[in-house]
């Protein structure tokens, strides 16, 4: 019996076929499956302007395999366009709506498989938690991403952007320098091109095997991202003939598959928040700690932007995710061996892929033998922190330097581009966790800033928010606990002196426990920053970072 069934077959069900009738409906495509094709499309988001046309090409695959695709909407925040203002306290939260959606409308019309189509940051691991959650058949077929821009004769993206807003407010360019940058970083639709959070989950769908090869690397705007749709809609049909879930994909042993490619691609920070949250719906344990022990042993084999001058288009003529399972797979680090949704296994899947260009490195030549991020504890993180180590500058590894203190995004990049953050400082952004923002904020104009004004080799960020993938630097986030829920980042006091060491994974304030229970106990609490609405209810629900920052049951 299909899930279909309960609003299509039978004499109790007619209702329920009159109302498909009134949608024009044929008998003929209701004795089909029914495929809830889950479309992010919008006119807000870059990424999502051309969904439509992915919608259509995922529609048509369907067809062609013998099911009825029935599309349905999911909401989804710009992260660009809502960073730096209280726009980007609702992006991780949206997440959260995203899962809930899917789960309501595949559950309330009974799909017996959902292609599901997002392109960017949080609707992206949204819609996989949707699924998981589900556990039904369920391909991932993303938009794909956006051409890099060119600027001054070089490849650019959205990060340099960021970054030329730093370097007008110290001077460094002028305003058509501002502008040239402003008209020709993001040439047209797609993800941003860097290896920020949009590119990231894509290529970790990919390699966790939700969605095809591919996914992750075709351009938008290339016929194979049209074909690939179509393929999406085929393999759906595939996995609902055969009984294959989302959970039977996403497992234990494919999301080690995907932390290995998260390392060697070096993803975005905020890949930890979603890999944690997408664990937590697939049932499977996952924690801070396997994170530490999948970098310790997974090369670095890319440098995308922002830590290197290649992009997402490089990637893909480089023989994309699947070249780089390949070359992973050479250490034993893949589990070749588990289902994807091409219905084909890992090894199937990368018997005919290989390393193209220099765009990936080989396991013999990596970047780095460790991973492209790394997890940091400590007196001021007892629970955790993240760090995109392969944009770190080498001489910032590790660092020394007095806290510069701000209880929030705002009053931080005032002092910022007002030039008062000097070489060797530590600007630590604190009450903008899941709780304390509430939302837990991107904060990459603060990081752009300084490395506009040349200081991200000199000066060090610490925040129980977030930084956005397109920030790089010593940019340390996910700070656990979060000073709203009491930990010491809240009791910092400026001046005191931070110790950061990357590569041995410690975060420390010069400050003794003794201190620290003196402060504690004078220590007043700040007012909540948002007292109504839904990121209220989202303050009061949402779990710590170290666990996803996902909403509790409870």
């Amino acid at each position: 019996m299909r899930r279909s069934d309960n609003v299509t077959k039978g004499v109790e069900r007619a209702p329920m076929r009159s109302l498909f009738y009134a949608m024009g409906y044929t008998k003929e495509e209701l004795d089909r499956p029914l495929i809830g094709v889950v479309s992010a499309h919008s006119e807000i988001v870059p990424g999502h302007i051309h969904l439509d046309k992915i919608t259509e090409a995922v529609k048509a695959g369907v067809r062609m395999a013998g099911g009825t695709p029935i599309m349905v909407p999911a909401i989804g925040v710009c992260d660009g366009i809502a960073m730096g203002h209280i726009g980007m306290k609702y992006s991780l939260p949206s997440r959260e709506l995203i899962a809930d959606s899917v789960e309501t409308m595949a559950n309330a019309h009974q799909f017996d498989g959902l292609v599901l189509v997002p392109n960017c940051d949080k609707i992206v691991p949204g819609m996989v938690m949707g699924a998981c959650r589900l556990d039904i058949p369920a391909v991932v077929c993303s938009g794909g991403p956006m051409l890099s821009g060119v600027v001054a004769g070089t490849e650019t993206s959205l990060s340099k952007m960021f970054e030329a807003v730093g370097a007008r407010k110290a001077d460094i360019i002028d305003d058509e320098g501002l502008l040239e940058f402003e008209q020709n970083v993001c040439p047209g639709c797609g993800s941003c091109s860097g290896m920020y959070t949009a590119n990231s989950m894509n290529c970790l769908c990919e390699a966790i095997g939700i969605a095809l090869p591919g996914n992750g690397t075709i351009p938008a705007v290339h016929s194979g991202r049209i074909m690939l749709a179509k393929h999406a809609g085929m393999a759906i049909m595939n996995l609902v003939e055969k009984g294959i879930t989302a959970r039977q994909i996403i497992n234990e042993k494919s999301i080690r598959n995907a932390l290995a490619c998260d390392m060697a691609l070096g993803c975005s920070s905020n890949s930890v928040l979603h890999l944690l949250a997408i664990a937590n719906e697939a049932g499977v344990e996952l924690n801070m700690e396997i994170f530490n022990e999948m970098s310790g042993k997974t090369p670095n084999l890319c440098h995308l932007a922002p830590a290197g001058g290649t992009h997402m288009h490089d990637l893909n003529a480089a023989g994309g995710v699947q070249a780089v399972i390949a070359e992973l797979n050479k250490k034993g680090l893949i589990d070749t061996s588990l289902i994807t949704a091409s219905g084909l296994t890992v090894g199937e899947n990368i018997a005919e892929a290989y390393v193209k260009t220099d765009a990936i490195r080989s396991v013999d030549n990596p970047y780095s033998e460790t991973g492209g991020l790394a997890i940091m504890w400590g007196n001021i993180a007892q629970e955790g922190s993240v760090v995109k180590r392969s944009a770190v500058a080498p001489e910032m590894l590790t660092h020394t330097g007095p806290a510069r203190v701000y209880d929030g995004e705002e009053e931080a990049i005032a002092d910022i581009y007002a030039g008062k953050i000097k070489d060797g400082d530590v600007v630590v952004i604190r009450y903008e966790g899941p709780k304390g923002g509430p939302g837990m904020r991107e904060m990459l104009n603060p990081t752009s800033a300084l490395a506009g004004m040349k200081l991200d080799k000199t000066v060090a960020l610490i925040t129980d928010g977030r930084f956005s993938g397109a920030s790089r630097g010593a940019s340390i986030g996910h700070v656990c606990p979060e000073a709203a829920s009491g930990g010491n980042i809240g009791l910092l006091q400026e001046g005191d002196i931070i110790e950061i060491d990357i590569p041995a994974g410690k975060l420390n304030a010069q400050v003794s426990d003794e201190e620290f229970a003196r402060r504690r106990a004078a220590y007043v609490a700040p007012e909540p920053k948002v007292r109504h609405g839904w990121l209220y209810r989202y303050s009061k629900l949402v779990g710590p970072s170290c666990k996803g920052a996902v909403m509790s049951e409870e």
